[in-house]
C-alpha cells in the first residue's frame, strides 16, 4: 500500500496508540510517528488537524484528564482558549491520530486504521 504522507500523532504510554502503530505496521505502511507529547505543537497545528478530523476542539480533547479538570474545561465554550489549552497541554489530546493527505482520524479502535487507509 502507498505509505507516503501518512502520519500518527503517538504517544508510547498509550495502549491504544501503541496498537495503532503495531496495525499500522502489520498493514506494511512505514508511517512517520509523530511523537505528540515530545512534540511543540502551536494553535494552526491544532486547528490544521481539527479541520482533518472534521470535529470541534472539545471533541479532540481527553475530558478524563486531570488536568482538564484542573483547569475547569468543562463549561468553556470557546473554541480558542480550548485549543490553547491543548497547546499548553498536549496530554489532553486525543490519541493516537492518523493522518493522510488531508484526512485524519481518531484511531479508537485501531481496526479503523485499514478502511481510513483504502477510502
Amino acid at each position: 500500500m502507498e505509505s507516503n504522507n501518512i502520519k500518527v500523532w503517538h504517544n508510547p504510554r498509550c495502549g491504544k496508540s501503541r496498537e495503532a502503530v503495531k496495525t499500522l505496521e502489520e498493514l506494511h505502511i512505514d508511517a512517520e510517528v509523530i511523537k505528540y507529547l515530545d512534540t511543540s505543537l502551536d494553535v494552526n497545528k491544532i486547528k490544521s488537524i481539527l479541520k482533518m478530523l472534521g470535529i470541534s476542539a472539545r471533541e479532540l480533547m481527553r475530558t478524563t484528564e486531570a488536568i482538564y479538570k484542573e483547569l475547569n474545561l468543562k463549561n468553556e465554550e470557546d473554541e480558542e482558549k480550548l485549543i490553547e489549552a491543548m497547546v499548553q497541554n498536549p496530554k489532553l489530546i486525543q490519541r493516537p491520530i492518523v493522518i493522510k493527505g488531508s484526512k485524519a482520524i481518531i484511531a479508537r479502535p485501531a481496526s479503523l486504521i485499514a478502511d481510513f487507509l483504502n477510502a
